[in-house]
């Protein structure tokens, strides 16, 4: 994937994005969007900027702007797994969207991210959530492969075993 080069933020831009992202670890998301409505018109469309913006709207449960966003951040820097996985997310809970709309909107980014493990994972609890449970193994079991025998994978394990989504799978999981 070519992408243009992306102009530096300045300085400014900088802090005040690191200062939104410390609000929102306090919870803080008014004060955060304070912050980034000071950020220069030039800043707006970085993929750094972009993913604050996603951060905040999704904190905010606001999906159809946290869509837009992520949205925006794939067509800007598509080569950023970021910005597939949060389009996904957002398209999944926002007004109209829905577990299909999300697995359309991740299924491309298999091919584009062929060593991610969070692409086949995600794509596994949406299958799994639409009733697709043997593309949900499918999913899960490519997640885990990419993974490999690593610590990696065990962490991979928990946290299936823990999603609601893979609930149905639960016991398979539990015996890999």
């Amino acid at each position: 994937m070519n992408e243009p080069a992306l102009p530096q933020l300045e300085p400014l831009d900088v802090h005040l994005v690191r200062a939104a992202e410390g609000w929102l670890e306090l919870n803080l998301p008014a004060e955060a969007e304070a912050e980034l409505a000071q950020l220069s018109p030039s800043a707006q469309s970085h993929p750094f900027v972009l993913q604050a913006l996603w951060q905040l709207h999704a904190h905010q449960h606001q999906w159809a702007l946290a869509h837009t966003v992520a949205e925006l951040l794939v067509q800007t820097c598509p080569s950023d797994v970021n910005g597939w996985v949060h389009r996904a997310y957002a398209a999944r809970r926002k007004e109209a969207g829905g577990l299909q709309a999300a697995w359309d909107a991740l299924r491309p980014a298999v091919e584009l991210f062929p060593d991610e493990t969070i692409i086949p994972y995600n794509l596994a609890c949406y299958a799994c959530q639409l009733g697709e449970l043997d593309a949900a193994r499918h999913w899960l079991s490519r997640a885990l492969e990419i993974a490999g025998k690593t610590q990696a994978r065990e962490a991979l394990r928990q946290m299936a075993l823990a999603d609601p989504d893979l609930a149905p799978l639960r016991q398979e999981i539990s015996q890999r």
